[in-house]
């Protein structure tokens, strides 16, 4: 019997481990001045990741249902980290009050960016009360926060009203730079009971941005991998109608093709907009060269 119970704590542990570094998970969040949000992926695995499956959700003054959702598309590759925010560029006037643009060196430090368009998608307008999810095939794969809860102003380091602002704690949530802990290797799947941000998480100032798109890990990734795969996010062009994609890589871009489903080729683009106005309703695909020599492909679909 002492076998038995021994061979199945072995196999549990194993299985337990075994879901570490296995899939993305949040590794840096920002909050800070006027519109600075931002929300960094991070990739803790040894293969390159298709993002579209998967979504950033707002969660906002303590819902817990229709979040605001934010689709990913392109690829994450192994041991990368990239960085999605708002991107309201301009002083917009609402009504009671101007919402600021973002600061162009938060700007600078995204590869990926909403439209600044609060009333087409809110999900980056977050502030210290939201809870935010990254969520694969609409299942909580990491959670910041604790849905459903509103703390106040903020989420805390008091423990004694819950890790909330009841009474007056240290915000944690809101004008806080925070870090995931080196020793994380997976995101946070169920909602927790309480939020205690201090556990996983290393504050840094408000405002401090140099940290975004980099991220270390207690993860090993191959550094084949690495070398071999490129990150890549491409985005509907929200300011020409909807009539051209944009791809986006830290890697510069040297010409991108498409194919029709029977591999013929139908347009070669030497810059990142691709337009869409002449394609039908269909399946393609793409294949994209970078300037360093590597390639990267996938499906596109024309709604």
């Amino acid at each position: 019997m002492k076998t038995n119970l021994l061979s199945i704590f072995i196999l549990i542990t194993f299985f337990l481990n075994a879901q570490d570094c296995s899939d993305l998970f949040i590794s840096e969040y920002v909050e800070g001045p006027a519109n600075n949000n931002g929300i960094e992926i991070y990739n803790p695995t040894n293969n390159s990741i298709d993002l579209s499956s998967y979504t950033i959700n707002r969660y906002s003054n303590g819902s817990s249902s229709s979040p605001e959702i934010f689709s990913l598309s392109g690829s994450i590759s192994a041991g990368d980290a990239i960085v999605f925010g708002n991107g309201q560029l301009d002083s917009v006037d609402l009504g009671t009050y101007w919402s600021l643009p973002v600061d162009p060196i938060f700007f600078s430090y995204l590869d990926f960016s909403c439209n600044g368009d609060y009333d087409a998608n809110s999900t980056f307008y977050f502030n210290g009360d939201d809870a935010m999810t990254l969520e694969k095939n609409s299942n909580i794969i990491d959670v910041f926060g604790k849905v459903g809860e509103d703390p106040g102003s903020a989420w805390t380091d008091d423990a004694t009203a819950g890790y909330t602002d009841a009474n007056g704690g240290t915000w944690w949530t809101k004008r806080q730079t925070l870090v995931r802990k080196y020793n994380i290797r997976k995101g946070v799947n169920q909602n927790p009971i309480v939020f205690n941000p201090t556990i996983e998480w290393d504050s840094l100032p408000d405002a401090t941005y140099n940290q975004m798109g980099q991220h270390s890990c207690d993860c090993i990734t191959s550094s084949t991998n690495i070398n071999n795969e490129v990150s890549y996010w491409i985005y509907q062009n929200t300011n020409d109608q909807s009539n051209s994609i944009r791809i986006n890589s830290k890697i510069r871009i040297k010409n991108v093709e498409i194919f029709d489903i029977l591999g013929n080729r139908i347009g070669n683009y030497s810059s990142n907009k691709i337009p869409t106005i002449n394609l039908s309703k269909g399946i393609y695909l793409y294949k994209i060269q970078f300037v360093d020599g590597r390639f990267a492909s996938n499906k596109l679909t024309i709604k």
